[in-house]
Parts: C-alpha cells; structure tokens; sequence
C-alpha cells in the first residue's frame, strides 16, 4: 500500500510525485512549525518543477478544507463515544484544528500535487 509508486508513498513520506526519490519540502515530516511550507523548487532528483504555474497551490485550499472538515468529524465522533458534552466536543474539535494545522497544509499540498502529476519509472533510473 505503501510502495514505491505508489500516491501514498509519495504523500506520506514527503517525496517526489513523479520520481519517488527527491524530497517535497526542505525539513521533512508532518509537523514542522517553523518554515513548515518551504518546498524545493524542483526535484532534486529528476528535476520537476514543483510549481507547475503561477498560484498553482491555491486549489491546495480546498483539499485543506476537506481534511479539517475531517478531522472535526472525527473530534466530534470520539467524543460523542467518550460522552463528553457538546460544549467539551467543540472545544476538543477547536484545539485539535489548531494543533493540526501545520499537518493539514503540509498534507494538502502534497495531496494536490499528486493529482496532477504522476509516478514514472522511467525517472527512477536517471
């Protein structure tokens, strides 16, 4: 599920849509609050250009807002099955957001890219 070639491989370990090889962002991880959204400018492998056009990452936006609204749901169902109180839920749903913001614009971004471009072999070689 995880192999090379695969979009999750790409997404979850910071790599290259194309090539698998080269890194997405300078600092690799998910939550990296300081310069958390500086990416190269190109594969370090295989040489794609990571911007493909002027505010190509604005429609990263909408991928952002669908795992937030995720993430809430998510908050609201644990606690529903806890059984906290509604107010308690929403303030749980308000602190993991904030927490997980820096998680969530790494994500969307990577996710984004990945539906445009895809993997090549033929790039694993050069």
């Amino acid at each position: 599920m995880f192999k090379k070639g695969t979009k999750l491989y790409s997404i979850f370990n910071n790599k290259c849509p194309r090539c698998h090889e080269g890194d997405f962002y300078v600092k690799p991880g998910f939550f990296v609050l300081k310069n958390g959204l500086k990416m190269h400018e190109n594969c370090t492998h295989c040489g794609l250009k990571y911007t493909i056009e002027p505010s190509f990452f604005y429609g990263a936006m909408y991928v952002s807002y669908a795992l937030t609204v995720a993430i809430a749901i998510a908050t609201f169902i644990i606690g529903y099955w806890i059984g906290t109180g509604l107010l308690y839920r929403f303030i749980a749903i308000f602190v993991m957001l904030i927490i997980l913001t820096p998680v969530t614009l790494r994500l969307s971004r990577l996710i984004y890219i990945n539906f445009f471009i895809h993997f090549d072999k033929s790039k694993l070689q050069k």
